[in-house]
């Protein structure tokens, strides 16, 4: 097949030279032998018909192109798919087919376009020459095209009209879709949550099963005892007639009982309110008694020689101990004239204290003393126990106790400790509970370290703070207060704190202590709900006072001796604002009194040891130190109060 386009735009179909008569435009037709006698006129005319535009040919391949696309999808699909856009419109399968079915003017065979054209609106054949015939006759057949074709777009835009609308209800439907696949799975979930539920509802009424199972064996089984039981119960019904005859004679008896009870109910209830009562007369009286001997108590202990001194020294004469007099010590002073020759005679100081403890009394001597003043802490008061002297004077001795301690050579830290538990013990029948926490500390040169923690755990350096703001009551935080039950709990404590406190040697003393060591135990007691009470029991091991003169400190312990003479001053100058009852008292002048003030004020009993050595050489210290100590036995605090709840 060949196509050719005219000047005009025309496309126009053209079948083989051999088979097509149709003159081709720019070319003269040669005559045939058989046309040579027809006129010319007719061709001319021919060549004069006007073809099919191009709009037309275009519109016509369209629309055979469409039927051919169409007729290439089977007819059940496209039935379902017209069924499935819009139900209610269909297009007619006859126009449809009528379009498939029709040739193709462009494509036809050749063989197959000659005929067509040839044939008339009546059927006959055209003759070859009859050209405009055969435009005519395609003439109509193209009106009937573009009617058809103009059919279908109509038909096609209603179906696009259908498939949008098709398309909105697709995206609601997919939206309920979803919707709905999510109540699914929903239903589904709580589907599979029942039907567990059933399969434990099923083993729940498998075991109901066999327990109804073994219920009908037991009924039967008791069904079988009743008949027995019934004779029995024949039986136990006359005794209990009996028995309830005599309930009602103990009844009458428990009611006199009863009474009975509640008379010495209320002969106890009495009893322990008068035991209540004696009990806080006798710490009344016991407290009154020790305010008689002063809030303040000094008392002055002199050791005894030690082995190697017995040798060197001729005896204590510059002591003198009265035998009538447990209270006084004199001490005296041989004064030699300006040349050296002559003896002046000697001079005596005279010095009285609350006791003065010679250096034949032992450990339990000097404790018997301070016991009742032990006692005290139990009763609700701060209690302070501290000692003070030159250093080798045998404070650590007194305080603590040597390094092979016996039950004999104890020292007051111990010994109190075990009154106090002790104490504790005889005051629990009495209704009286009570807890224990001990601490144990050493300031060394201003700074606090705790004794119960080894040098290599040891922190920061530890501080003084309160408890809140509105409480007077002190505490150091990071230090390790430790709970303690017994007596041998705390001699552990004890011996730990010896092995880490710090000592060095000096010109006076082969071991001194460099700080003070401070040992508290808080004692936090009740009586259920009448008494509450939380005090401190201070037991304190001072360092040793020096005279920089004599030790030939030097360096380290220079720094040591210097810090340890002014925590000794401002203890003295404290004591005596308290005593002076001055509006400001020192407490921070000092870590030592910062520490203690809760037990040096007016609700606190404190007694001083003043520690003295024998040596004839330190007659000068010993008098500095007894006359600090009178000063001190001078001072009246006031009256101390149970610090209760």
């Amino acid at each position: 097949m060949e196509q050719k386009g005219n000047a005009d735009g025309w496309q126009v179909p053209l079948v083989g030279r051999a088979l097509s008569q149709l003159p081709v435009p720019g070319l003269r037709a040669k005559r045939g032998p058989s046309d040579e006698n027809q006129p010319p006129t007719e061709q001319k005319r021919a060549r004069r018909l006007p073809v099919p535009t191009r709009r037309v040919a275009a519109s016509i391949a369209a629309t055979c192109s469409k039927a051919s696309a169409a007729a290439a999808v089977p007819r059940t699909q496209r039935a379902g798919r017209r069924a499935s856009l819009r139900p209610e419109l269909t297009i007619p399968a006859a126009s449809v087919a009528d379009v498939v079915r029709r040739p193709v003017p462009v494509a036809a065979a050749p063989k197959m376009a000659a005929p067509a054209l040839a044939a008339g609106n009546d059927g006959k054949k055209r003759a070859a020459w009859d050209l405009k015939g055969q435009l005519n006759d395609m003439r109509a057949k193209v009106s009937s095209y573009k009617d058809k074709v103009q059919r279908l777009d109509g038909e096609n835009q209603q179906l696009k009209r259908q498939l949008q609308e098709q398309v909105v209800q697709n995206r609601e439907l997919s939206s309920q879709v979803s919707t709905l696949s999510s109540a699914l799975h929903t239903c589904q979930e709580q589907a599979q949550q029942r039907l567990h539920e059933v399969m434990e509802l099923s083993d729940l009424k498998q075991q109901l099963e066999e327990q109804v199972t073994s219920h009908s064996r037991t009924i039967g089984q008791l069904e079988g005892t009743k008949q027995d039981l019934s004779s029995l119960l024949e039986t136990r019904e006359v005794k209990l007639k009996l028995a309830e005859e005599g309930l009602a004679q103990r009844e009458c008896e428990n009611k006199e009982l009863r009474g009975q009870v509640a008379a010495q109910l209320q002969v106890m209830t009495q009893q322990e309110e008068r035991l209540h009562h004696l009990e806080m007369e006798r710490r009344r009286l016991h407290n009154l008694v020790q305010e008689l001997k002063g809030n303040i108590r000094v008392f002055c202990r002199v050791r005894p020689l030690l082995a190697w001194e017995k040798e060197r020294e001729k005896g204590l004469e510059h002591l003198h101990f009265p035998l009538q007099d447990n209270k006084a010590l004199v001490l005296s002073k041989v004064e030699e004239s300006h040349v050296g020759r002559d003896r002046k005679g000697d001079v005596k100081y005279d010095f009285s204290f609350d006791r003065v403890f010679s250096p034949a009394c032992s450990q339990e001597e000097v404790f018997e003393e301070i016991a009742l003043l032990v006692q005290s802490a139990l009763d609700g008061y701060h209690v302070c126990i501290f000692a003070y002297g030159q250093t080798g004077s045998g404070k650590t001795y007194t305080m603590e106790g040597p390094d092979d301690m016996s039950p004999e050579t104890m020292g007051m830290i111990p010994r109190a400790v075990r009154q106090v538990f002790q104490g504790a013990r005889e005051l629990e029948p009495k209704g009286w509970q009570y807890r224990f926490t001990a601490n144990f500390l050493e300031i060394y040169n201003e700074s606090l370290r705790d004794l119960l923690v080894g040098r290599p755990e040891r922190g920061a350096e530890l501080e003084i703070k309160r408890v809140s703001q509105s409480s007077e009551e002190l505490h150091v935080p990071n230090l390790r207060y430790v709970p303690v039950d017994s007596e041998d709990e705390v001699l552990k404590l004890l011996q730990t704190a010896q092995a880490n406190r710090s000592v060095a040697k000096t010109a006076l003393n082969d071991r001194s202590s460099r700080s003070h060591s401070l040992f508290q135990l808080r004692i936090e007691g009740w009586n259920r709900s009448r008494d509450l009470h939380s005090v401190l029991l201070s037991l304190v091991d001072l360092a040793g006072s020096e005279r920089l003169d004599k030790s030939f400190s030097k360096g380290e312990r220079l720094r040591e001796t210097q810090a340890i003479n002014t925590s000794l001053s401002t203890l003295g100058l404290v004591i005596m604002a308290l005593s002076n009852k001055e509006p400001h008292i020192p407490y921070r002048n000092s870590k030592l009194t910062y520490l203690l003030q809760n037990s040096l004020g007016g609700n606190s009993k404190m007694l001083m040891f003043v520690n003295i050595s024998p040596l004839e050489e330190n007659l000068s210290e010993s008098l500095n130190s007894l006359r600090f100590a009178s000063k001190v036995n001078e001072c009246v605090i006031g009256t101390a109060q149970a610090n209760r709840k």
